[in-house]
């Protein structure tokens, strides 16, 4: 297949809009028009696992990491940045990355981590706003139930754990259809009253596009009425972070351990240890002390993520154990949500994991 058919499809799993904006989430380098035949799924993209995928003779790499984050105004080799896309190019290797969109979507690398972890009852710590709108469109009785199920199907209607979702009004309509129309019911020339839905309908901004064209297709009328209106809604199915509940509890000192155990840590950093029970975890995979003061107020008694700096550890205050076990150790679960991406449009398709480990922090024991 193209490549573009396998970007097609991820971005409509996990959409480019969702990355934040000093990220380079997406085609890094590589022809969309290219046929490819295997892809190769990594955390960071190295000059180790380029090689691995020159030996397999794979044509795509999908890392978690962009390969590039900065702009690149020669490309000469001088850095290990520039010698990738060097190689890539002349091997004819696509590259293409999964970043920050992939860590604000509800299935995505925090849902792994949790599962990793073995936390239960899970939500996003931080939800998304703005990301919201609700159409309302217009149209004839004995067509609503195919309009809705069009709206459904392009991605509308899902509210928390329910789909489907919309509310319909019945009433009347007007329009007169000009010279050069061909309307679907009445004259030209004359008003038509026709019995009508209003149908409405919640869907995320980035399914718009989608949502759109299969009202179009599937609405009868030459001319389709439509409205779109932006929301405040806080959509909780997007956002950084991920709250969820242990099993059992336990105090924090055995919490650790069983982290230590349950993740395969060589090592983990955290705050004062003041016998509290641990029930309530917040999680962000990568670096996550930004969301420190939303896990306080979450009311979480641990939170785990990568990458803390000395003095935020103080403001853990004995309210929270803040848990650093590495920013590699708490997305390394992201190659494996890459691969069942994948597999799950495309199960024939030749995906494999890349076997090399591309922590760039090293521990001396």
């Amino acid at each position: 297949m193209k490549l573009s058919d396998i970007i097609r499809y991820l971005e409509s799993e996990v959409s480019i809009l969702l990355q934040e904006d000093y990220d380079n989430s997406g085609l890094i380098c590589g022809n969309p028009e290219k046929e490819i035949d295997s892809a190769l799924v990594c955390v960071d993209v190295t000059q180790d696992v380029l090689y691995e995928a020159i030996e397999n003779d794979i044509s795509l790499i999908v890392s978690h990491h962009p390969l590039i984050f900065s702009g690149i105004k020669k490309l000469s080799g001088r850095s290990y940045v520039e010698r990738i896309l060097i190689n890539a190019i002349k091997n004819d290797i696509a590259i293409y990355c999964m970043h920050t969109n992939l860590d604000n979507v509800i299935g995505g690398v925090n849902h792994y981590l949790a599962r990793a972890i073995g936390l239960e009852k899970c939500r996003i710590l931080s939800p998304m706003k703005g990301l919201l709108r609700k159409l309302v469109t217009f149209c004839p009785v004995d067509h609503a139930d195919k309009v809705r199920e069009a709206l459904f199907e392009a991605g509308a209607g899902h509210i928390g754990n329910y789909d489907s979702c919309s509310y319909n009004l019945t009433g009347k309509g007007t329009f007169k259809a000009g010279d050069h129309s061909d309307p679907y019911v009445g004259e030209k020339g004359k008003i038509h009253f026709e019995e009508e839905v209003r149908i409405e309908t919640i869907y995320p901004v980035y399914k718009e596009q989608e949502i759109i064209v299969s009202l179009i297709r599937a609405h009868p009328y030459e001319e389709v009425a439509y409205d779109l209106y932006p929301l405040e809604n806080i959509f909780d199915q997007t956002g950084a972070g991920m709250l969820g509940y242990l099993n059992i509890e336990m105090d924090d000192k055995a919490f650790l351990k069983y982290l230590k155990g349950k993740l395969d840590l060589h090592v983990i950093r955290h705050s004062q240890l003041f016998g509290k029970t641990i029930s309530k975890v917040a999680i962000c995979g990568g670096s996550g002390s930004f969301l420190i003061k939303k896990a306080i107020a979450s009311g979480a008694d641990a939170f785990i993520t990568g990458d803390l700096k000395y003095h935020q550890f103080f403001d853990a205050e004995e309210r929270i154990v803040l848990i650093d076990i590495g920013h590699y150790e708490s997305e390394k679960y992201t190659k494996e949500l890459i691969f069942d991406l994948i597999k799950k449009k495309f199960p024939k398709f030749a995906v494999q994991i890349s076997e090399i480990n591309t922590n760039a922090v090293h521990y001396f024991s």
